[in-house]
């Protein structure tokens, strides 16, 4: 069954959606309501299942660094570019502050924000101790 183009396209798409989630200080993601995966980048459609049947939810926020970068010269001096897999399972594209760009390591723990960059809200990143030092 061919979606309804009112439904397949609608006027607020996801990625407005989820700008305005942003804007509003709340940091979403989709979750499928068939298959129960979380989604990012937001979509019309569940990559994983082609369910239509996408809702909002607040993530833990919690995360782990997968890959970082840094790219060197650049006019705002340097600064790590890092891919981030969320703990509900997506993968998001994202920078860690309040560190060194050199101290951000794959395998880091980190916890997400929102904050402002170039006064567009984004979400960031920041270091977490990992719960068995916490204990220590």
């Amino acid at each position: 069954m061919i979606p309804s183009v009112t439904k397949a396209f609608p006027e607020d798409g996801p990625d407005k959606v989820f700008a305005g989630f942003l804007q509003n200080g709340e940091f979403k993601l989709q979750q499928c309501g068939d298959c129960q995966k979380h989604i990012f980048y937001p979509r019309i459609i569940c990559p994983h299942c082609g369910s239509q049947q996408l809702r909002w939810v607040t993530p833990s926020g919690q995360g782990v660094v997968y890959s970082t970068s840094i790219p060197r010269g650049m006019a705002e001096g340097d600064y790590n570019i890092a891919l981030i897999d969320l703990e509900e399972g997506p993968r998001m594209l994202s920078r860690v502050v309040g560190v060194s760009p050199e101290m951000v390591t794959i395998g880091m723990q980190v916890s997400a924000f929102i904050s402002e960059i170039d006064q567009v809200k984004v979400v960031l990143f920041k270091p977490t101790t990992p719960k068995s030092e916490a204990s220590l």
